[in-house]
């Protein structure tokens, strides 16, 4: 198989030192021992103080490891949620989450507003029958971002708990912890890692909340999940390996507040190239688009000529997703992208632009 540089918006490119962990891993034994002994609580430990260093996490917020974002959406929904939630999105993502949410409480709620648009909080119908509301920051369907501004505006709308997907902005984007109490990635996107892995960032009044649903009934229920992480162990056997990786690229890579202001100028020199050689962006308003995820969109027939050249040229763009699978494509802008590897995609972009 032919190397590919990927530019495809998750699972992307891995840091190229996760070949070296790997190594390392294998080589310092922790991948052939129990979840429950000390080597194996030491490195957890180590992997999750690492993370809250890197990514500026409070201090009295805690940090879960699951299995990939998408079991996020079944700990908020068994644990988490009453009997309804809100949820305020505007691609597929965000209505996956509404979806898979009502499977299990079939009173949760959409509002959907405009791919363009930064949702009104006061015009949102919150009353106490929401037991949580949820929000994707970053939605990698369609390459969109909430500005920090409607998350601190929604925090001051509102007394109930806060949950927020964060898939493909955190660890790329400073987030603002303070301004909800559900934090939830998976590694494959700005960690750059393999799949297999989700971050759950959880605050005080959170865990409140579960303590008083009390839900235990569930292999994932909250409860069960904290109780063993606060002891630096896992409730099942956990993905070792990613783990591992995890806490080592926590210590390889710059403090998030700088990560944050270098993919922020990137994005920007990225919007500002595409408009100028002639590629229409998928959304307008730039307010809201995405540090982490740039859409493209054309004609199916442009977007089928634009990927199948740079596949040809070695390189991986990604697909449109939802509506917008066949008229647009992805960029991803995450740190384990290089400059190198921007440039040899701008240059295949320019060629197509200019022929």
């Amino acid at each position: 198989m032919n190397p590919v540089i990927s530019f495809y918006p998750g699972p992307s490119k891995v840091y190229p030192q996760a070949e070296n962990y790997l190594h390392d891993a294998y080589k310092s034994g922790v991948l052939s021992v129990n979840h429950r002994s000390d080597v194996f609580m030491e490195m957890l430990e180590s992997t999750i103080v690492s993370l809250k260093e890197t990514l500026s996490v409070p201090v009295d917020y805690e940090v879960y490891l699951v299995c990939s974002a998408t079991e996020c959406w079944e700990i908020i929904a068994q644990s988490l949620v009453g009997t309804s939630s809100l949820h305020i999105y505007n691609g597929a993502f965000g209505a996956k989450w509404l979806e898979y949410t009502q499977k299990i409480k079939p009173g949760a709620e959409g509002w959907e507003f405009g791919i363009n648009e930064v949702p009104d909080v006061s015009g949102l119908q919150i009353d106490l029958g929401h037991d949580v509301i949820c929000v994707t920051h970053s939605e990698t369907s369609n390459g969109t971002m909430l500005p920090v501004s409607f998350l601190s505006a929604l925090r001051g709308h509102t007394q109930q708990l806060i949950a927020v997907d964060a898939t493909s902005s955190m660890a790329g984007v400073a987030l603002p912890w303070m301004d909800a109490d559900v934090w939830y990635a998976s590694v494959q996107k700005c960690f750059g890692l393999p799949a297999g892995l989700g971050v759950m960032v959880v605050s005080p009044a959170a865990v409140a909340r579960a303590e008083h649903i009390g839900d235990r009934n569930f292999y994932n229920s909250f409860l069960f999940v904290r109780e063993n992480f606060i002891k630096f162990q896992t409730p099942y056997t956990p993905n070792t390996l990613g783990i591992y990786l995890l806490g080592r690229v926590m210590q390889q890579v710059p403090g998030i507040d700088e990560t944050a202001v270098e993919l922020h100028n990137r994005a920007r020199e990225w919007y500002t190239f595409l408009t100028d050689h002639g590629y229409e962006l998928l959304i307008s308003n730039e307010a809201v688009r995405s540090d982490t995820v740039i859409a493209v969109q054309a004609d199916r027939e442009t977007i089928t000529k634009i990927k199948a050249g740079a596949k040809q040229a070695g390189l991986q763009l990604g697909n449109g997703y939802g509506k917008w699978k066949d008229t647009s494509f992805r960029i991803a802008n995450f740190p384990a992208i290089t400059m190198t590897d921007i440039s040899l995609l701008r240059n295949f972009l320019f060629s197509i632009s200019h022929s």
